[in-house]
Protein backbone atom coordinates (compact mmCIF):
# COMPACT_ATOMS: atom_id res chain seq x y z
CA UNK A 1 0.00 0.00 0.00
CA UNK A 2 1.15 3.45 -1.07
CA UNK A 3 0.77 6.63 1.64
CA UNK A 4 1.58 9.17 3.74
CA UNK A 5 2.03 8.27 7.58
CA UNK A 6 0.79 12.08 8.18
CA UNK A 7 -0.17 15.30 6.24
CA UNK A 8 3.34 17.14 6.97
CA UNK A 9 4.76 13.80 4.74
CA UNK A 10 3.89 15.51 1.47
CA UNK A 11 5.59 18.95 1.67
CA UNK A 12 7.61 20.05 -0.83
CA UNK A 13 8.15 17.61 -4.31
CA UNK A 14 6.14 20.60 -6.07
CA UNK A 15 5.79 20.35 -9.45
CA UNK A 16 7.09 23.16 -12.55
CA UNK A 17 4.44 24.16 -15.03
CA UNK A 18 5.30 26.00 -18.21
CA UNK A 19 3.30 29.34 -18.56
CA UNK A 20 2.19 29.54 -22.35
CA UNK A 21 -0.32 32.66 -22.73
CA UNK A 22 0.87 35.36 -20.33
CA UNK A 23 4.49 34.76 -21.82
CA UNK A 24 2.90 35.50 -25.46
CA UNK A 25 6.45 37.58 -27.44
CA UNK A 26 9.09 36.19 -25.04
CA UNK A 27 11.71 33.34 -26.47
CA UNK A 28 12.84 31.92 -23.53
CA UNK A 29 10.83 29.23 -21.24
CA UNK A 30 8.97 30.05 -17.96
CA UNK A 31 8.50 28.03 -15.74
CA UNK A 32 6.03 28.26 -12.51
CA UNK A 33 6.84 26.12 -9.25
CA UNK A 34 3.44 25.63 -8.36
CA UNK A 35 3.59 25.75 -4.28
CA UNK A 36 -0.05 25.27 -3.05
CA UNK A 37 0.13 21.58 -3.75
CA UNK A 38 1.81 21.62 -0.41
CA UNK A 39 -0.84 20.32 1.65
CA UNK A 40 -1.33 23.78 3.44
CA UNK A 41 -1.58 25.21 0.57
CA UNK A 42 1.54 27.43 0.33
CA UNK A 43 5.41 27.61 0.68
CA UNK A 44 5.58 28.57 3.97
CA UNK A 45 4.92 24.69 5.29
CA UNK A 46 8.45 23.64 4.18
CA UNK A 47 10.24 25.76 6.90
CA UNK A 48 7.17 24.80 9.85
CA UNK A 49 8.79 21.11 10.18
CA UNK A 50 12.19 22.91 10.50
CA UNK A 51 11.58 25.20 12.52
CA UNK A 52 9.80 23.49 14.73
CA UNK A 53 12.57 20.46 15.07
CA UNK A 54 14.93 22.56 15.92
CA UNK A 55 13.30 24.22 18.88
CA UNK A 56 12.52 20.89 20.67
CA UNK A 57 16.24 20.38 20.04
CA UNK A 58 17.41 23.21 21.52
CA UNK A 59 14.69 23.31 24.18
CA UNK A 60 12.94 26.54 23.48
CA UNK A 61 9.41 24.12 22.69
CA UNK A 62 8.56 22.06 25.45
CA UNK A 63 5.82 19.90 25.22
CA UNK A 64 2.56 21.14 25.69
CA UNK A 65 3.65 24.27 24.68
CA UNK A 66 2.22 27.17 22.32
CA UNK A 67 3.36 28.37 19.51
CA UNK A 68 2.71 32.47 18.92
CA UNK A 69 3.65 33.88 15.53
CA UNK A 70 3.32 37.07 13.45
CA UNK A 71 1.78 35.60 10.00
CA UNK A 72 -0.23 36.81 7.41
CA UNK A 73 -1.60 33.38 7.15
CA UNK A 74 0.42 30.99 5.60
CA UNK A 75 3.03 30.21 7.75
CA UNK A 76 0.35 29.82 10.33
CA UNK A 77 -1.13 27.30 8.40
CA UNK A 78 2.07 25.50 7.71
CA UNK A 79 3.16 25.85 11.81
CA UNK A 80 -0.49 24.65 12.63
CA UNK A 81 -0.12 21.40 10.26
CA UNK A 82 2.61 20.55 12.25
CA UNK A 83 1.77 21.83 15.66
CA UNK A 84 -1.46 19.47 15.37
CA UNK A 85 0.74 16.21 15.19
CA UNK A 86 2.78 17.34 17.81
CA UNK A 87 0.21 18.18 20.44
CA UNK A 88 0.92 22.35 20.40
CA UNK A 89 -1.45 24.93 20.67
CA UNK A 90 -1.14 27.94 18.48
CA UNK A 91 -1.97 31.89 18.25
CA UNK A 92 -1.21 33.79 15.46
CA UNK A 93 -1.48 37.44 14.88
CA UNK A 94 -2.39 38.91 11.51
CA UNK A 95 -2.56 42.34 10.19
CA UNK A 96 -6.26 43.20 9.81
CA UNK A 97 -5.39 43.56 5.90
CA UNK A 98 -5.04 39.91 5.79
CA UNK A 99 -8.29 38.62 4.03
CA UNK A 100 -11.28 37.09 6.20
CA UNK A 101 -10.81 33.85 4.42
CA UNK A 102 -7.37 33.08 5.53
CA UNK A 103 -7.92 33.87 9.03
CA UNK A 104 -10.79 31.57 8.77
CA UNK A 105 -8.53 28.79 7.34
CA UNK A 106 -6.53 29.32 10.82
CA UNK A 107 -9.34 28.86 12.86
CA UNK A 108 -10.24 25.74 11.10
CA UNK A 109 -6.81 24.20 11.39
CA UNK A 110 -7.35 24.73 15.76
CA UNK A 111 -5.44 28.57 16.12
CA UNK A 112 -6.74 31.09 17.70
CA UNK A 113 -6.25 34.56 15.73
CA UNK A 114 -5.51 37.73 16.92
CA UNK A 115 -6.08 40.64 14.27
CA UNK A 116 -4.16 44.34 14.61
CA UNK A 117 -4.06 47.40 12.07
CA UNK A 118 -1.94 47.30 9.15
CA UNK A 119 -1.43 51.36 9.47
CA UNK A 120 0.94 51.67 12.10
CA UNK A 121 5.08 51.01 12.48
CA UNK A 122 6.39 47.92 13.52
CA UNK A 123 7.60 49.31 17.30
CA UNK A 124 4.04 50.36 17.88
CA UNK A 125 2.80 48.34 20.80
CA UNK A 126 -0.45 47.31 18.31
CA UNK A 127 1.59 46.38 15.76
CA UNK A 128 1.30 42.69 14.94
CA UNK A 129 5.29 42.00 15.85
CA UNK A 130 4.72 44.13 19.14
CA UNK A 131 1.41 41.97 19.63
CA UNK A 132 3.40 38.92 19.13
CA UNK A 133 6.23 40.13 21.44
CA UNK A 134 3.62 40.92 24.60
CA UNK A 135 1.65 37.47 24.20
CA UNK A 136 5.14 35.54 24.17
CA UNK A 137 5.80 37.06 27.52
CA UNK A 138 2.27 36.42 28.78
CA UNK A 139 1.78 33.20 27.76
CA UNK A 140 3.30 30.26 30.11
CA UNK A 141 5.50 27.07 27.91
CA UNK A 142 5.32 29.97 24.90
CA UNK A 143 7.75 29.77 21.73
CA UNK A 144 8.12 32.57 19.07
CA UNK A 145 9.57 30.76 15.50
CA UNK A 146 10.10 34.48 14.40
CA UNK A 147 10.37 33.25 10.64
CA UNK A 148 11.60 36.86 10.41
CA UNK A 149 14.81 35.91 12.32
CA UNK A 150 14.91 31.97 12.23
CA UNK A 151 18.16 30.40 10.38
CA UNK A 152 16.18 27.16 9.81
CA UNK A 153 13.56 29.39 7.48
CA UNK A 154 16.67 30.25 4.86
CA UNK A 155 17.97 26.33 5.18
CA UNK A 156 14.66 25.19 4.38
CA UNK A 157 14.87 26.30 1.40
CA UNK A 158 18.25 25.64 0.69
CA UNK A 159 18.31 21.98 1.77
CA UNK A 160 14.11 21.74 -0.48
CA UNK A 161 13.55 24.45 -2.47
CA UNK A 162 16.87 25.21 -4.25
CA UNK A 163 17.74 20.98 -4.81
CA UNK A 164 14.36 20.51 -6.19
CA UNK A 165 14.55 23.07 -8.92
CA UNK A 166 17.90 22.34 -9.89
CA UNK A 167 16.94 18.65 -10.82
CA UNK A 168 13.68 19.19 -12.04
CA UNK A 169 15.26 21.66 -14.52
CA UNK A 170 18.41 19.31 -15.05
CA UNK A 171 20.60 22.27 -14.15
CA UNK A 172 19.46 24.48 -17.17
CA UNK A 173 17.37 27.29 -14.64
CA UNK A 174 19.14 30.16 -16.04
CA UNK A 175 16.88 32.67 -13.58
CA UNK A 176 15.13 32.44 -10.51
CA UNK A 177 12.23 34.94 -9.50
CA UNK A 178 10.45 35.36 -6.26
CA UNK A 179 8.75 37.63 -4.07
CA UNK A 180 10.64 38.67 -0.98
CA UNK A 181 8.77 38.51 2.14
CA UNK A 182 10.58 37.41 5.25
CA UNK A 183 13.57 36.66 2.93
CA UNK A 184 13.64 33.50 3.38
CA UNK A 185 12.64 31.88 0.36
CA UNK A 186 15.18 33.73 -1.74
CA UNK A 187 17.88 33.61 0.30
CA UNK A 188 17.85 29.66 0.75
CA UNK A 189 16.73 29.03 -2.90
CA UNK A 190 19.03 31.35 -4.41
CA UNK A 191 21.96 30.54 -2.33
CA UNK A 192 21.64 27.29 -3.22
CA UNK A 193 20.94 27.23 -7.60
CA UNK A 194 24.13 30.13 -7.43
CA UNK A 195 26.68 27.17 -5.77
CA UNK A 196 25.17 24.66 -8.43
CA UNK A 197 26.00 27.61 -11.70
CA UNK A 198 25.33 30.74 -12.66
CA UNK A 199 21.81 31.65 -11.99
CA UNK A 200 20.62 34.98 -12.04
CA UNK A 201 18.02 35.89 -8.90
CA UNK A 202 15.32 38.14 -8.88
CA UNK A 203 13.66 39.25 -6.02
CA UNK A 204 9.84 40.78 -6.78
CA UNK A 205 8.94 43.10 -4.20
CA UNK A 206 5.30 45.36 -3.40
CA UNK A 207 5.62 49.44 -4.19
CA UNK A 208 6.60 50.59 -1.07
CA UNK A 209 8.41 47.84 0.73
CA UNK A 210 11.44 48.57 1.46
CA UNK A 211 13.31 45.60 -0.58
CA UNK A 212 12.76 47.77 -3.64
CA UNK A 213 13.64 51.63 -1.70
CA UNK A 214 10.84 52.31 -0.41
CA UNK A 215 9.76 53.24 3.14
CA UNK A 216 7.43 50.58 4.09
CA UNK A 217 4.39 52.50 3.39
CA UNK A 218 1.20 49.85 3.29
CA UNK A 219 0.37 48.08 0.30
CA UNK A 220 -2.74 45.69 -0.42
CA UNK A 221 -0.61 42.61 -1.75
CA UNK A 222 -0.22 40.43 1.02
CA UNK A 223 2.33 38.09 2.44
CA UNK A 224 5.14 39.74 0.36
CA UNK A 225 7.14 42.98 1.30
CA UNK A 226 8.00 44.73 4.56
CA UNK A 227 8.25 47.50 6.65
CA UNK A 228 11.84 46.72 8.09
CA UNK A 229 14.96 44.89 7.26
CA UNK A 230 14.58 40.33 8.49
CA UNK A 231 17.74 39.15 9.35
CA UNK A 232 16.69 35.86 7.39
CA UNK A 233 17.11 37.75 4.75
CA UNK A 234 20.32 38.09 2.82
CA UNK A 235 20.91 41.35 0.21
CA UNK A 236 23.88 39.39 -1.07
CA UNK A 237 21.46 36.43 -2.67
CA UNK A 238 19.56 38.43 -5.26
CA UNK A 239 21.17 40.56 -8.20
CA UNK A 240 17.94 42.55 -9.12
CA UNK A 241 14.93 43.39 -7.17
CA UNK A 242 11.55 44.13 -9.53
CA UNK A 243 9.25 46.78 -7.75
CA UNK A 244 5.27 46.24 -9.08
CA UNK A 245 2.67 47.97 -8.41
CA UNK A 246 -0.96 46.57 -6.53
CA UNK A 247 -2.64 47.11 -9.97
CA UNK A 248 0.13 44.85 -12.02
CA UNK A 249 -0.22 42.33 -9.39
CA UNK A 250 -3.67 41.70 -9.05
CA UNK A 251 -4.33 42.14 -13.10
CA UNK A 252 -1.81 39.16 -13.62
CA UNK A 253 -3.06 37.49 -10.49
CA UNK A 254 -6.43 37.27 -12.43
CA UNK A 255 -5.12 36.39 -15.83
CA UNK A 256 -3.15 33.35 -14.58
CA UNK A 257 -6.62 31.66 -13.08
CA UNK A 258 -8.17 32.72 -16.38
CA UNK A 259 -5.42 31.79 -19.43
CA UNK A 260 -3.47 29.24 -17.81
CA UNK A 261 -5.49 27.31 -15.10
CA UNK A 262 -3.86 28.41 -12.15
CA UNK A 263 -5.78 29.89 -8.87
CA UNK A 264 -3.36 31.38 -7.16
CA UNK A 265 -2.36 34.36 -4.67
CA UNK A 266 -1.44 38.07 -5.09
CA UNK A 267 1.84 37.56 -4.76
CA UNK A 268 2.17 35.26 -6.89
CA UNK A 269 0.77 37.79 -9.47
CA UNK A 270 3.60 39.83 -8.52
CA UNK A 271 6.05 37.29 -9.33
CA UNK A 272 4.64 36.87 -12.63
CA UNK A 273 5.08 39.76 -13.35
CA UNK A 274 8.37 40.66 -12.10
CA UNK A 275 9.61 37.16 -13.70
CA UNK A 276 8.42 38.30 -17.73
CA UNK A 277 9.87 41.83 -17.28
CA UNK A 278 13.42 39.85 -16.49
CA UNK A 279 12.20 37.46 -19.37
CA UNK A 280 12.00 40.01 -22.04
CA UNK A 281 14.90 40.50 -23.37
CA UNK A 282 16.42 36.52 -22.48
CA UNK A 283 16.66 33.77 -25.47
CA UNK A 284 15.73 30.67 -26.16
CA UNK A 285 18.44 28.28 -24.28
CA UNK A 286 17.21 30.75 -20.91
CA UNK A 287 15.04 29.02 -18.33
CA UNK A 288 13.05 31.52 -15.69
CA UNK A 289 11.68 30.12 -12.91
CA UNK A 290 9.36 31.70 -11.09
CA UNK A 291 7.85 30.66 -7.37
CA UNK A 292 4.29 31.03 -6.69
CA UNK A 293 3.61 30.75 -3.35
CA UNK A 294 -0.20 30.19 -2.73
CA UNK A 295 -3.31 29.12 -3.97
CA UNK A 296 -5.86 31.78 -4.57
CA UNK A 297 -8.61 30.31 -2.56
CA UNK A 298 -7.44 32.81 0.61
CA UNK A 299 -8.26 35.73 -1.84
CA UNK A 300 -11.99 34.91 -3.10
CA UNK A 301 -13.56 37.46 -1.21
CA UNK A 302 -11.06 40.05 -3.13
CA UNK A 303 -8.78 39.71 -5.29
CA UNK A 304 -11.58 37.64 -7.34
CA UNK A 305 -14.26 39.51 -5.96
CA UNK A 306 -15.46 41.96 -9.08
CA UNK A 307 -17.24 44.15 -6.27
CA UNK A 308 -13.93 44.60 -3.70
CA UNK A 309 -11.50 45.30 -7.05
CA UNK A 310 -14.04 47.92 -7.99
CA UNK A 311 -13.93 49.53 -4.95
CA UNK A 312 -10.21 49.90 -5.05
CA UNK A 313 -9.83 51.35 -8.48
CA UNK A 314 -8.84 48.42 -9.77
CA UNK A 315 -11.98 47.68 -12.86
CA UNK A 316 -13.61 50.41 -14.34
CA UNK A 317 -17.24 50.29 -15.17
CA UNK A 318 -19.16 49.71 -18.14
CA UNK A 319 -21.94 51.58 -17.69
CA UNK A 320 -21.63 55.40 -18.91
CA UNK A 321 -20.63 58.00 -16.41
CA UNK A 322 -18.27 57.05 -13.72
CA UNK A 323 -17.09 58.24 -10.19
CA UNK A 324 -13.83 59.84 -11.66
CA UNK A 325 -15.96 61.91 -13.84
CA UNK A 326 -17.89 63.35 -10.45
CA UNK A 327 -14.45 63.67 -8.99
CA UNK A 328 -13.23 65.98 -12.27
CA UNK A 329 -16.02 67.90 -12.56
CA UNK A 330 -15.42 68.55 -8.60
CA UNK A 331 -11.96 69.52 -8.56
CA UNK A 332 -11.08 72.49 -10.33
CA UNK A 333 -9.09 74.78 -8.16
CA UNK A 334 -9.16 71.99 -5.65
CA UNK A 335 -5.63 70.02 -4.04
CA UNK A 336 -6.18 66.74 -5.69
CA UNK A 337 -6.81 65.12 -2.04
CA UNK A 338 -7.63 67.97 0.64
CA UNK A 339 -6.82 65.72 3.63
CA UNK A 340 -5.47 66.62 7.52
CA UNK A 341 -3.17 64.81 9.69
CA UNK A 342 -3.57 62.53 13.04
CA UNK A 343 -0.95 65.65 14.46
CA UNK A 344 -2.94 68.46 13.42
CA UNK A 345 -5.43 70.64 15.43
CA UNK A 346 -8.84 70.80 15.59
CA UNK A 347 -7.99 74.65 14.58
CA UNK A 348 -6.14 73.50 11.38
CA UNK A 349 -8.90 70.88 10.29
CA UNK A 350 -11.58 73.90 10.70
CA UNK A 351 -9.34 76.66 8.61
CA UNK A 352 -8.58 73.46 6.08
CA UNK A 353 -12.13 73.10 5.34
CA UNK A 354 -12.98 76.90 5.84
CA UNK A 355 -10.39 77.48 2.84
CA UNK A 356 -10.85 74.81 0.30
CA UNK A 357 -14.85 75.03 0.84
CA UNK A 358 -15.21 71.19 2.31
CA UNK A 359 -17.01 69.16 4.81
CA UNK A 360 -15.58 66.00 5.35
CA UNK A 361 -11.48 65.52 5.20
CA UNK A 362 -9.63 62.01 5.53
CA UNK A 363 -7.21 61.91 8.36
CA UNK A 364 -4.06 60.37 6.88
CA UNK A 365 -0.67 59.28 7.75
CA UNK A 366 1.13 60.44 4.73
CA UNK A 367 1.57 63.20 2.21
CA UNK A 368 -0.10 62.24 -1.15
CA UNK A 369 0.32 60.42 -2.94
CA UNK A 370 -1.46 58.22 -0.28
CA UNK A 371 -1.80 54.66 -0.44
CA UNK A 372 -5.17 52.94 0.96
CA UNK A 373 -3.98 51.87 4.23
CA UNK A 374 -2.44 54.74 5.43
CA UNK A 375 -6.54 56.23 5.37
CA UNK A 376 -6.36 56.80 9.87
CA UNK A 377 -9.81 58.34 9.78
CA UNK A 378 -11.72 60.85 8.87
CA UNK A 379 -13.63 64.42 10.13
CA UNK A 380 -16.73 66.06 9.35
CA UNK A 381 -18.18 69.96 10.27
CA UNK A 382 -21.10 68.70 12.09
CA UNK A 383 -19.17 66.18 14.60
CA UNK A 384 -16.57 68.81 15.41
CA UNK A 385 -19.26 71.40 15.64
CA UNK A 386 -21.06 69.42 18.43
CA UNK A 387 -17.63 68.17 19.77
CA UNK A 388 -16.50 72.42 20.33
CA UNK A 389 -20.09 73.31 21.61
CA UNK A 390 -20.65 70.31 23.89
CA UNK A 391 -16.77 70.88 25.92
CA UNK A 392 -15.72 67.74 24.37
CA UNK A 393 -12.91 69.19 22.06
CA UNK A 394 -10.49 72.39 22.23
CA UNK A 395 -9.52 73.92 19.36
CA UNK A 396 -6.24 73.29 20.45
CA UNK A 397 -6.62 69.03 20.78
CA UNK A 398 -5.28 66.53 18.09
CA UNK A 399 -7.62 65.76 15.06
CA UNK A 400 -6.68 62.12 16.44
CA UNK A 401 -8.95 62.22 19.63
CA UNK A 402 -11.85 63.52 17.68
CA UNK A 403 -11.91 61.59 14.68
CA UNK A 404 -14.28 58.93 13.22
CA UNK A 405 -13.66 55.82 11.23
CA UNK A 406 -12.05 56.29 8.04
CA UNK A 407 -14.68 57.07 5.38
CA UNK A 408 -16.19 54.37 2.80
CA UNK A 409 -14.08 54.18 -0.46
CA UNK A 410 -15.53 54.14 -3.66
CA UNK A 411 -13.15 53.47 -7.15
CA UNK A 412 -12.77 56.10 -9.67
CA UNK A 413 -13.75 53.69 -12.77
CA UNK A 414 -17.35 52.98 -10.69
CA UNK A 415 -20.32 53.95 -11.86
CA UNK A 416 -22.15 56.56 -10.43
CA UNK A 417 -24.92 54.17 -9.97
CA UNK A 418 -22.61 52.49 -7.74
CA UNK A 419 -21.55 56.28 -6.05
CA UNK A 420 -25.25 56.46 -5.01
CA UNK A 421 -25.48 53.40 -3.14
CA UNK A 422 -22.47 54.08 -1.12
CA UNK A 423 -24.32 57.60 -0.44
CA UNK A 424 -27.17 55.69 0.92
CA UNK A 425 -24.91 54.88 4.27
CA UNK A 426 -22.39 58.06 3.80
CA UNK A 427 -22.68 61.66 3.56
CA UNK A 428 -18.74 61.41 1.87
CA UNK A 429 -16.55 58.78 0.28
CA UNK A 430 -12.92 58.29 -0.73
CA UNK A 431 -11.99 57.66 -4.44
CA UNK A 432 -9.12 55.35 -4.74
CA UNK A 433 -7.14 54.56 -8.28
CA UNK A 434 -5.26 51.69 -8.11
CA UNK A 435 -5.49 51.33 -4.57
CA UNK A 436 -4.30 54.37 -3.93
CA UNK A 437 -6.78 57.29 -2.74
CA UNK A 438 -6.83 60.33 -5.10
CA UNK A 439 -9.82 62.51 -3.92
CA UNK A 440 -12.96 62.98 -1.82
CA UNK A 441 -16.19 63.24 -2.98
CA UNK A 442 -19.57 64.20 -1.61
CA UNK A 443 -23.86 63.61 -1.91
CA UNK A 444 -23.68 67.16 -2.63
CA UNK A 445 -20.89 66.80 -5.58
CA UNK A 446 -22.86 63.74 -7.10
CA UNK A 447 -25.79 65.89 -6.82
CA UNK A 448 -23.97 68.24 -8.69
CA UNK A 449 -22.80 66.20 -11.48
CA UNK A 450 -26.27 64.94 -12.40
CA UNK A 451 -27.57 68.30 -12.56
CA UNK A 452 -24.80 69.27 -15.15
CA UNK A 453 -25.16 66.00 -17.19
CA UNK A 454 -28.39 66.27 -18.20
Amino acid sequence: MRYAETVVDLVGGTPLVKLNKVTEGLACTVLAKVEYLNPGGSVKDRIATRMIEAAEAEGSLEPGGTIVEPTSGNTGVGLALVAQQRGYKCVFVCPDKVSVDKRNVLKAYGAEVVVCPTAVPPEDPQSYYSVSDRLVREIEGAWKPDQYSNVHGPRSHYETTGPEIWADTEGKVTHFVTGVGTGGTITGTGRYLKEQGPVRVVGADPEGSVYSGGTGRPYLVEGVGEDFWPTAYDPSVPDEIIAVSDADSFQMTRRLAREEGLLVGGSCGMAVVAALRAAKDLGPDDVVVVLLPDSGRGYLGKIFNDDWMASYGFLDSEEGGTVADVLRQKSAGLPALVHTHPTETVHDVIEIMREYGVSQLPVVGAEPPVMAGEIAGSVNERAVLDALFTGKAKMSDAVSAHMGPPLPLVGAGQSVADAREVFSTADAAVVVEDGKPVGVITRHDLLAYLALSH
